[in-house]
Formats: structure tokens, sequence, C-alpha cells
């Protein structure tokens, strides 16, 4: 990214005011990191809890294995209850609807069915998924020795999950699905679960795959009116899941981490990602709900179905092994017959932009490339273009390369106006001189005569900056979509393993608030090229009248410095190639292409045409310059009669 330049003197650039507050709030900003650090006391105090953990489990490996199972059991136990006190299951929930069975029957058993992308386990306790296994695709866990632990990657895995539906039954009060025991039934690329109740209804749960990660879901009631409370006209489902860090940025995962939702006919919605968050949507016809992680999502979509008064709710988990607590409830009617039939579908696997369009209900808008026109860059510009390339190009970081350029080669008509527009602004310098010899005690003349020469010669200080401007929506579409684009996850390129995520080539024995306990390569590159372009840029430019901008313009890469070190490095390293093809197309085009004379005739042949009325906006320039002269001339009379005063 780089900050756009006027090509003007020095008085066209800040004045010396704002440079000095672009310094004031760089210190406050490394003032901000300091004081936000852990006091000693803090420290020390985390130091003696960790000592009173690593006590524990040293003591804990001296015991028999008896004993530590029973410990474990007794966690596991203290875990459980902490969930439910957190999550509580309905106060009048009741079990004893389910036909009584001989106890052997009545514990819980793990069944799996699978494809070639996926691997689903069922607990026939509530007859609810246990653990999606996506074969394809793994977790990359960072050990203490800083090393790469490779994992199965697992959706809908963690223990304290709800999958539910809560029945206002006959007689028995409120009941939850989860706490029922159903048999099993394998069928066809499928499974069925199924309860029978001492009412003589039934309760059945069917998953049949349809394609790789989508499978058709279906919950019958037979017999409802014997299970349902008369006049019931809904029941709700509720689904809290807590989701598991899948990815080695953690805080780069949370981000990107929500529940989203949708209406059909209308856009997605969804929550907050960065911080607790409660939405609600009241519409008869919710389409889908989706848990969404990073790059992976576990979603549930409605067919036959009609989900209702939809109430969504994340939570930012802290010290917790567990990423968020993402909650969904809906309410679903029913017709009050003797059947009721609910379908749905599950999806359960990758945010890959192609796999969920194909779905044709929206699903893909899971994927944060970003609104409006920055949007529609990612969507139909930049991630078509990068799969295409993906076809003949193993490598996404050669890949990254060969768009750079690309896009540098057809933005190059507007790097040549920028760069032209700097040469001419380099050959009338000496012009610029002689008005400042003529006037050097007042300024604002000096700015009205230099506006004058722009408009003599046919040059504008402006005439450098547009260009880049017009480049921002590109950057900004690149921005978004590096950290939110599947195709980079754990792809390698040079020293970084992951695209996705910070590139490390070192690690720090401390950790720097905001910024990490990593050094990011790629970002000093970043950091270092912006400094060097930017010396090279300006070297020539006078910058006596304001001493402070020559150093004010170097403080924007070492501040994004600590901001774009957590970032991904698919970004950092676009962002350090684009600079050094930056340079290459500076360097050639001025040395090559550019002839000092040539434009020195260009500037000498504008001057003698006859020049057009001045534009509205040149009139007020000019007229606001004048005002502000005369106010000048007013205090600069106005302190002097004041002198004069005092001496009196």
């Amino acid at each position: 990214m780089y900050l756009c330049r006027l090509n003007q003197p020095s008085e066209f650039y800040m004045d010396k005011q704002q440079g000095i507050g672009f310094l004031l709030l760089f210190v406050l900003l490394v003032a901000w990191y300091f004081v936000t650090a852990p006091s000693a006391e803090e420290i020390a105090r985390q130091q003696q809890i960790q000592d009173s953990i690593q006590l524990v489990q040293a003591q804990q490996t001296e015991l028999p294995e008896e004993a530590k199972e029973e410990i474990n059991a007794l966690q596991n136990e203290k875990a459980a209850i902490s969930s439910i006190q957190a999550d509580p299951a309905p106060a009048e929930a009741d079990t004893t609807i389910v036909e009584e069975k001989p106890a052997a029957k009545q514990v819980s058993s793990l069944h799996t069915i699978e494809n070639e992308k996926l691997k689903i386990t069922f607990d026939s306790k509530g007859g609810v998924i246990k653990e999606a296994i996506l074969k394809d695709y793994e977790k990359w866990e960072l050990t203490e020795d800083k090393s790469t632990n490779k994992l199965p990657l697992k959706l809908m895995e963690d223990k304290k999950n709800r999958f539910e539906y809560l029945l206002p039954t006959n007689g028995s009060g409120q009941v939850s699905t989860q706490d029922l025991y159903f048999e099993v039934q394998e069928i066809d690329k499928g499974i069925t679960f199924t309860a029978q109740t001492n009412t003589g209804a039934s309760i059945q749960q069917t998953y049949k795959f349809v394609d790789d990660y989508l499978l058709d879901y279906n919950v019958d009631f037979k017999e409802a009116n014997k299970l349902f409370q008369a006049g019931t006209q809904s029941i709700k489902f509720r689904w809290h899941q807590y989701l598991d860090k899948i990815e080695q940025n953690v805080n780069f995962e949370k981000y990107y981490s929500s529940v989203y939702f949708k209406a059909k006919d209308e856009d997605s919605d969804y929550c907050n990602c960065r911080s607790d968050d409660e939405e609600s949507l009241d519409a008869d016809n919710i389409h889908w709900i989706s848990h969404v992680n990073q790059f992976f999502n576990s979603s549930i979509i409605a067919k036959n179905a009609n989900m209702q008064n939809g109430q969504f709710e994340t939570k930012v988990l802290e010290d917790s092994d567990d990423l968020k607590l993402i909650k969904s409830s809906v309410d679903l009617p029913i017709n009050g017959g003797v059947n009721e039939s609910l379908a749905f579908q599950m999806y359960l696997g990758p945010n890959e932009f192609n796999e969920l369009r194909t779905y044709e209900i929206g699903l893909e808008e899971v994927i944060p490339f970003g609104n409006s026109i920055f949007g529609s860059i990612n969507r139909w510009i930049i991630r078509p273009s990068f799969d295409f390339l993906s076809k003949y190009i193993g490598s996404k970081g050669v890949v990254i390369i060969i768009l750079i350029f690309l896009l540098k080669m057809l933005l190059y008509p507007l790097m040549f106006k920028m760069l032209k527009s700097q040469a001419k602004m380099g050959a009338l310098k000496p012009e610029i001189a002689k008005i400042k010899e003529k006037f050097p005690d007042d300024q604002q003349k000096v700015q009205m005569e230099t506006m004058k020469m722009y408009r003599e010669y046919g040059t504008s200080p402006l005439g450098g900056c547009m260009p880049m401007l017009l480049q921002m929506p590109i950057w900004y579409a690149l921005f978004r979509f590096f950290p939110a684009s599947i195709r980079f996850r754990q792809e390698s390129f040079l020293w970084a393993q992951d695209l996705s995520s910070y590139d490390v080539i070192s690690y720090l024995p401390f950790e720097i608030p905001a910024f990490g306990s990593h050094l990011s390569l790629f970002t000093i590159l970043w950091a270092l090229s912006t400094i060097a372009y930017t010396y090279y840029n300006t070297k020539h430019m006078d910058m006596s009248a304001n001493p402070a901008m020559k150093y004010v313009q170097y403080a924007m890469p070492i501040m994004f410095l600590v901001f774009f070190n957590n970032y991904a490095s698919g970004l950092t390293c676009y962002m350090f190639f684009s600079n050094l093809i930056n340079v290459a197309q500076t360097i050639i085009t001025k040395k090559f292409v550019f002839n000092d004379d040539k434009i020195r005739a260009e500037l000498m042949k504008e001057k003698d045409k006859p020049k057009k009325s001045k534009s509205g906006f040149q009139a007020r320039l000019e007229e606001a310059m004048k005002q502000q002269q005369e106010v000048q001339k007013k205090r600069n009379q106005q302190a002097a009669n004041q002198k004069k005063k005092k001496r009196k």
C-alpha cells in the first residue's frame, strides 16, 4: 500500500502542525502498547498459577493409573457441570416418554457413515452428530517447541454442543431429543435413529449423503397427536456449538468466525465477529443457518421445514480451548396432524466458493470477501483470475506474483501518468525557486503565484495522486481476499508455511502487545521496500519549508509493521513483490522513457497555448487563497501594532 504523494513544492504537503500531529499520534500508539502491557505483579501472578498447574500435573504423573483415571473423570464431570450451568437444558425436561427398555439398551453407542470426503460419527443418545472429519483437510497445531503438529480436522466435535428439539409432550413437560436414546438402523448412504415412546408415538431422525459434504436430514414424528400437548403450534429447535480452534493464527480466526443466517429472497446477515453479539430474525421463512469458522462451516438448510423467529448469539471465549460459542434457535411450526415431517439438509465442509454456489441458496455469502464494490471485485475478478492461473501453476505464491505482474501491467498507464506528472513538477523546480526568491517572506503569495504557474504550464499537483487513488479499490479488495479465500490455507511459499496466516522467520522470547511473539519476514521486507521507495521518490523534493515531513513520510510503514506482522502472509507477500515491481517500473520509466529536454519542451509548448477560462474550482481556490492572504496581512499588521505599543 502506498500513500498518495502530491507532486508539488513542499508548501502543498501538510503544514508543520500536521506533521507534528502525525508524530504525536505515533508516539501515543507506542505509549499505549507499553501502558497496556501486563505489570510485573500480573506477570508474577500468572507465573504462580502456571507453577501450580505444573505442580499438580507433576503430582499426577506419580499417581497410579487408577488414580489418574479417577482424577480425569472428576475433571470431565466438573467441565460437564460447568457447561450445563452455562447452557442449561429446560428445567422441566423429562425422558419418561421413551418406551422403557432393558438397562443395557439405555446406553449410548457410536455409529459412522462416510464417503470419500467426509466421515461422520453419530451418538445414539440424541441421534446427533458426534464429530465430522473432513478427510482432505488437516488441523495444524503449534506445539510448545514451535513445531507443527498435524491432526484430523473435525467439525461439531465438542461434547458440550447441543443439537436438539424441545418437545412440549403430553403429561411429561418439555423433553429434549438430545436426552433420548435412539435405536439405530443403517441405510444406503445413511443412517436412521428411532425413539419409540410409551404413548405409541415415535421420533425418527434420518441422515443420508447427497454429495461430498451435503446430507439430507429428515425429522419425522409418527402419531404426533399422541406425543405433543393439545394445541401445540410449534416446537423449538436449539443448536449450541463450541467452535474449535482450527487455524494457527487464532486471533485472526476469531475475526472471521460467526453465525450467518438468511431468509428466503433476502440478503444474509450475521452476528458481530469481533465481540459478543446477539441478533434476531423475525422472518417466517428462514432459509438457512450457518455456524462458520474462518474456512469451514456447519449449516442447516430448510427444505419443507419452516424456520421462524430466529435468535442468534455469539460469545468470544477467552482463555479457553474453544474459539467461540455460537447459539441459534428457531421455532418450527407444526400442522397438528397425526404425522409431522420436517425436511432439512446439512452442509459440513469447506468455505469453497464454487462448491457453495452450486447449491443456489446464497450459502457462498458466508465467505467474507467484503461488501459493495470490494466484494464484487473479489468474487468476480480476483477470484476467477486466481482460479484460472492455479489450473496451470501449482505454487500459490508464484500465482500471486504473476497476478501482481498482470495487474501492474494493466494499471501501468496510470503509473505512467503519475510518473510523468512527477517529471513535469521536477522540471518546474527552477521556476518555483524563482518565485520563492521573489517573495521570501510571504508564503501565501508564493502559493498563489505557484498555482498560477501550474495553470500556465498545464500541470497540476494532483496529477500524480489521482491515478494512484483509482487503484485503492483493488488494493482494499485484496486486503479482504487473502484471509478469506480457502485457496491459500496451508499453502506454503518460500519460508511461509501457510499463506492464509502470518509467516514466521523467527520467534521472540517474549510477546509484544498487538505485535505478537514472532517476526514476519514478508512484513519486514514490505516495510523496508516501502521506505526505500519513498526515499527514492522524494529525494529530489524540496522540504526545507517543512523539515518534519522528511521524517513523517516514513512513519506509515513503521506503524503498519505492527498491524501486518499478524496478517495473512499472502497479502504481505503480495505487498512486498508489488513494491519490487513498482520500483522496477519507476526506475525503467524515468531512466529509459522520459527525457528531461523533451519534458521541458512540452511544458514550454503548453505555456504558449491560449489558456481557457478558469474552472469553477480554480477560481474558488484562488479566491480562498486571496482571502487567506488578506487575513494573514491583518494579523501581521495587528502584531506589528502591538509591538509598537509595547515599545512605547
